[in-house]
């Protein structure tokens, strides 16, 4: 559906993106990196506000810029306000649906059916200037819906949400991620992410460094020892027997608070010969954790190794 081949977008001197290549189907893609890492210029260029200096961008394979039979099919949602302030909700989303082609009844029906979508139906009708953060991000979500487009991207649409509103964002993305929608999601908020989607393009300094699910990009980081914490009223005869292990690299004894911090390889590996010491030769653990068993750890990972 969406098809980046070797894509660059320089700005003078300053990289945007540099040399990307990915595809991304239907479902919620989520781009992750820090502020400046290029991800809306990734959008910008999908949703063809600007060329690539080099390499190709292709939407249904076609080149979107300047395009309107691509236009058609994509809803957009930036980062930035740039809403007619002196507007209400309805008459904002039903402006945007005229200018996608519809009439004006047909423009206001479907802006009412988007409104109530994103929750806000009770309270559209107070000019726009008097909104919210988070009642701003509803609306940019109606107007990108309002034409109903194949693809949606979304540019940190959970800025200015409160716990209950991310919940009831969210729960719109689930919605149309099952209608076959293809939702592309910007986010620096690790979190976030794993509350929508295990799909995602990770990006850092305009570079693409990995995609896919979370568990291909956790293989990426095999190759790193990975931190155990171990509970246990045995501190110094757990260690004994498990620094035996094949895959420990290092451990730390903390007797006063019965516990042991490890560094494994292969930790999946690890993980299963730790279980089967507990349940068939009765070592004695309270309980394990990882710290590195997030997405925040990966994401440090790749970035900083």
């Amino acid at each position: 559906m969406i098809q980046i081949t070797n894509a660059s977008r320089w700005y003078g001197q300053i990289i945007g993106v540099n040399d990307i290549t990915c595809e991304i189907g239907p479902g919620i893609t989520a781009l992750l990196g820090m502020n400046g890492a290029g991800k809306s210029t990734l959008m910008r260029l999908i949703t063809g506000q600007m060329n690539p200096t080099t390499g190709s961008v292709k939407v249904f394979g076609e080149e979107p810029f300047d395009n309107p039979n691509v236009f058609r099919k994509l809803g957009y949602c930036p980062e930035i306000d740039n809403f007619y302030e002196y507007m209400n909700g309805v008459e904002f989303v039903t402006y945007m649906a005229e200018m996608a082609g519809y009439s004006r009844s047909e423009a206001k029906k479907r802006a009412l059916e988007k409104i109530e979508m994103v929750g806000m139906a009770d309270r559209v009708k107070k000019p726009i200037k008097g909104y919210s953060k988070g009642m701003r991000q509803r609306i940019k979500l109606a107007q990108a819906m309002v034409h109903d487009p194949e693809i949606i991207l979304l540019d940190e649409p959970l800025n200015g949400l409160d716990p209950v509103g991310r919940h009831e964002f969210l729960s719109v993305l689930g919605h149309l991620s099952e209608m076959g929608k293809t939702i592309i999601v910007s986010s620096h908020i690790l979190y976030e992410v794993e509350q929508m989607t295990r799909s995602i393009l990770l990006l850092h300094r305009g570079r693409l460094l990995a995609t896919g699910d979370l568990r291909v990009i956790r293989d990426l980081i095999d190759k790193y020892p990975h931190k155990v914490r171990i509970e246990t009223p045995k501190p110094r005869e757990v260690a004994g027997k498990l620094t035996q292990l094949s895959g420990v690299v290092s451990a730390k004894v903390d007797d006063r608070n019965e516990v042991i911090n490890l560094e494994v390889n292969n930790p999946n590996e690890f993980y299963e010969v730790l279980s089967r010491l507990v349940l068939e030769d009765g070592l004695p653990i309270l309980s394990f954790t990882s710290p590195d068993n997030n997405l925040e750890s990966v994401f440090q990972y790749l970035v900083e190794g």
